[in-house]
């Protein structure tokens, strides 16, 4: 048994040169940009007409298209990605600030010391609600406590029409 050297392909015909990088004008580059902002892909058409009006073959046009759509692409991703972290960062320094002036409730060191019962931050709010999600009326379920009601129940009766004033 022989046993071979090297790397199977490396007996086999060196490949053709590669095509240098076609260099474009500025016109045909301007061209091709405004075309692109007006319309990120072209029918066959389209650009037939676009590669002869600027001097250039057809797959230079398709290749270019190709290109750009790419670099678009990259370009909104980043973007998106840069407002999503600067969304984040002022949310964060809002977030930061409003613990700091105490209007966020307790602090995590007070937090600490003393626990608060669950909700307790929501006992003194009144209903902001007259109708349930589904559009029921909403009625509380005890109305002789000098504090507000903590449970309420979903009423079964259709919504008492007022008139227009």
């Amino acid at each position: 048994m022989t046993r071979r050297i090297g790397h199977p392909y490396q007996n086999r015909t060196p490949p053709k040169r590669k095509k240098p990088r076609t260099s474009f004008t500025r016109l045909q580059i301007a061209e091709l940009e405004k075309r692109f902002h007006k319309q990120k892909y072209l029918a066959s058409a389209e650009r037939a007409s676009l590669a002869k009006n600027l001097k250039m073959t057809d797959a230079q046009v398709k290749t270019w298209f190709q290109n750009r759509r790419t670099k678009w692409r990259r370009q909104t991703a980043e973007e998106r990605e840069a407002e999503r972290q600067a969304a984040s960062r002022l949310i964060m320094s809002l977030h930061n600030e409003v613990i700091s002036k105490g209007l966020y409730g307790p602090t995590p060191s007070s937090l600490e010391r003393e626990a608060p019962p669950p909700f307790s931050a929501l006992q003194g709010l009144q209903s902001w609600a007259s109708t349930s999600p589904v559009g029921l009326p909403v009625q509380p379920v005890s109305e002789h406590h000098s504090s507000p009601p903590t449970h309420y129940t979903i009423s079964t009766q259709p919504p008492i029409a007022s008139p227009i004033c």
